[in-house]
C-alpha cells in the first residue's frame, strides 16, 4: 500500500547530504555521516507507517547485496600490499625509469591507463595494480600525488565508461536493453573529442614535469639495493590483464593475481610466510636505501580497508531505504516534466544521472533511474536508447570519484594515499567527458533540426 512520507523526499536528501558534507567538512569518519542518514530516513518511515521489521529486512538486504563487494574491497588492499612485496611495483618503475627521460610522463600515464582499465574493465582495480607503478614513478620525477592521482583517475575510469568487461556498463546495457556494438558506436561519438581534449590538457600540464637522467639513475640503483628485479615479475600483471581480458570475475581475478603475487614474493624477494602474511592484512613498506622511495612503496593492506567496508555498507542501507520509502521517484518525476525536444531530453538525463550519483554515493542508482524511467521519453521523442546509455555513461557514471563521499572516492583513498577532495581538480576527463557529452549533443541535434526544415522547405 501506498504510505505518504512525513517529510518531503527533497528534505530527506538534502538532509543526508549535510550529513555526509559535514563528517567531511568537520574531519569525521564518513560513515558517521551515512549512520546519521540511515537513522533518520528509518525514523522518517517509521513514523510514516513502515514497520521495524520491513527496515531490518531492507538493512539486512542491503548487506547480503553488497557482501562480495566487501570482500573484494579487502583484497584491493592485500592486492596493492602484494605488487610491491613482490617487487612487481618496483621492477615496472625500474624499467619505467629507463623510458621516461625526456618523456611527458603525465601524458603517458593518462594514455596507459586509458589502455589498461578499458582491457581490465575495473577503474578501481586498475588503479590498485598498474596506477600504484605510475604513480610511484610520477612522485619520484617532482610531480604533486594530487596531479599524478587526478591523472591516473582520469585514465582509470575509462574502463566505468565504456570497456565491455565493466559491471557498470553492463548494467547500463541491460538496462536501456541494447548490445555493445549499438552502445559503442554511439559512445565513440563522445568518447574521442574527450581522450583528444584531455591528452592536450595534460600535454601542457605536463610538460613542466619532465625526468632527468641523473635522478632517474639514483632511484634505481636504489631500487636494486631493495628488490631482485627481473622481468619476469611482468608475469604477474600479464596474468591479471589475461584473465581481466577473458572475463574471469574480479574476485576471482584478485584471488589468484594475490596468490601468483605471492608466490613470485617467495621466489624473486625470499619472503617467508608471515611477512607476506603481515603485508597482506597490516600493509607493507619498501626497505631500500632511500628514505624518498620507501614513502612512496607504502600500502596499508587489509586493514587499511576496514574503513572503506563500513563506508561501503552504510551508503548501500542508505540507499535501500531510499528506495523502499520511494523517495527517489518523486523527485525524477519532477525533473523529467516539461521535457518535449531531444536536446532537453539529453540535458536532462544527464542532470538527473548526475544528480542520482551525488544524492546516493554510487552510481548504480545514477543508470538505474533514469535508464527505466526515461525510456518511454526516448521512444516518444523517436531517439534511440544508445543515446540514453551513452548519456548515462558521459555523467552519473564518470563524474563519480569527484564526490569525496562517493564510494569510489573512498575506495581511492587508501590505494592512492589522498581524498577525493586533493586530486579532484587534475581529473580532468571527468569534467570534460560530461560537458563533450552536451557540446556533441548540441551540435548533432541542431544539424538535423536544421537538416529537417530545409527537407520541409523543398518539399
Amino acid at each position: 500500500m501506498d504510505r505518504n512520507l512525513i517529510l518531503k523526499p527533497s528534505a530527506i536528501m538534502i538532509i543526508c547530504l549535510i550529513f555526509l558534507v559535514g563528517s567531511i567538512v568537520l574531519s569525521v569518519p564518513l560513515y558517521y555521516g551515512f549512520l546519521a542518514g540511515i537513522i533518520l530516513t528509518s525514523a522518517v518511515l517509521l513514523k510514516s507507517g513502515y514497520s521495524l521489521k520491513e527496515l531490518w529486512e531492507t538493512a539486512l538486504s542491503a548487506v547480503k547485496d553488497v557482501k562480495r563487494l566487501l570482500i573484494i574491497i579487502l583484497f584491493i588492499g592485500a592486492t596493492t600490499s602484494i605488487w610491491l612485496a613482490s617487487g612487481v611495483v618496483p621492477t615496472i618503475m625500474y624499467y619505467g625509469f629507463t623510458y621516461m627521460e625526456g618523456v611527458n610522463f603525465l601524458l603517458a600515464a593518462f594514455l596507459i591507463m586509458c589502455l589498461v582499465s578499458y582491457f581490465m574493465g575495473t577503474a578501481v582495480g586498475t588503479l590498485s595494480t598498474v596506477g600504484i607503478s605510475l604513480s610511484g614513478i610520477g612522485l619520484s620525477i617532482g610531480i604533486p600525488q594530487s596531479l599524478m592521482v587526478g591523472v591516473l583517475v582520469s585514465g582509470a575510469f575509462i574502463a566505468d565508461k565504456i570497456s565491455p568487461l565493466s559491471g557498470l556498463l553492463n548494467l547500463i546495457m541491460t538496462t536501456v536493453n541494447k548490445n555493445y556494438k549499438e552502445v559503442f558506436k554511439s559512445m565513440i561519438i563522445t568518447l574521442v573529442p574527450t581522450i583528444l581534449a584531455t591528452s592536450v590538457i595534460y600535454f601542457l600540464m605536463g610538460s613542466n614535469y619532465i625526468a632527468e637522467g641523473e635522478n632517474l639513475l639514483k632511484y634505481k640503483e636504489a631500487i636494486q639495493q631493495g628488490f631482485n628485479i627481473s622481468p619476469a615479475l611482468f608475469i604477474l600483471p600479464a596474468l591479471v590483464l589475461f584473465l581481466s581480458v577473458f572475463g574471469l570475475d574480479s574476485l576471482k581475478t584478485f584471488s589468484i593475481g594475490i596468490l601468483a603475487g605471492g608466490a613470485l614474493s617467495i621466489i624473486f624477494q625470499q619472503s617467508s610466510i608471515s611477512s607476506l602474511t603481515r603485508a597482506l592484512i597490516f600493509g607493507y613498506r619498501g626497505n631500500t636505501p632511500s628514505e624518498e622511495l620507501n614513502a612512496l612503496l607504502v600500502s596499508g593492506g587489509m586493514v587499511s580497508m576496514i574503513e572503506a567496508t563500513f563506508i561501503v555498507s552504510g551508503a548501500f542501507i542508505l540507499i535501500k531505504l531510499f528506495e523502499r520509502g520511494n523517495v527517489l521517484v518523486p523527485l525524477m518525476d519532477k525533473l523529467i516534466n516539461g521535457i518535449n525536444n531531444k536536446r532537453a531530453l539529453i540535458k536532462r538525463t544527464g542532470l538527473i544521472s548526475i544528480l542520482m550519483t551525488v544524492a546516493t554515493c554510487d552510481q548504480t542508482s545514477g543508470i538505474i533511474l533514469p535508464g527505466t524511467i526515461l525510456q518511454e521519453k526516448y521512444e516518444e521523442l523517436k531517439l534511440d536508447k544508445a543515446v540514453l546509455a551513452r548519456t548515462i555513461s558521459d555523467t552519473g557514471v564518470i563524474v563519480a570519484p569527484l564526490m569525496p563521499w562517493n564510494i569510489n572516492s573512498f575506495l581511492i583513498k587508501p590505494v592512492m594515499g589522498i581524498t577525493a577532495a586533493q586530486y579532484s581538480p587534475f581529473a580532468v576527463l571527468c569534467y570534460v567527458c560530461p560537458l563533450m557529452s552536451m557540446i556533441v549533443s548540441y551540435i548533432q541535434y541542431r544539424q538535423r533540426n536544421s537538416d529537417n526544415e530545409i527537407r520541409k522547405k523543398t518539399e
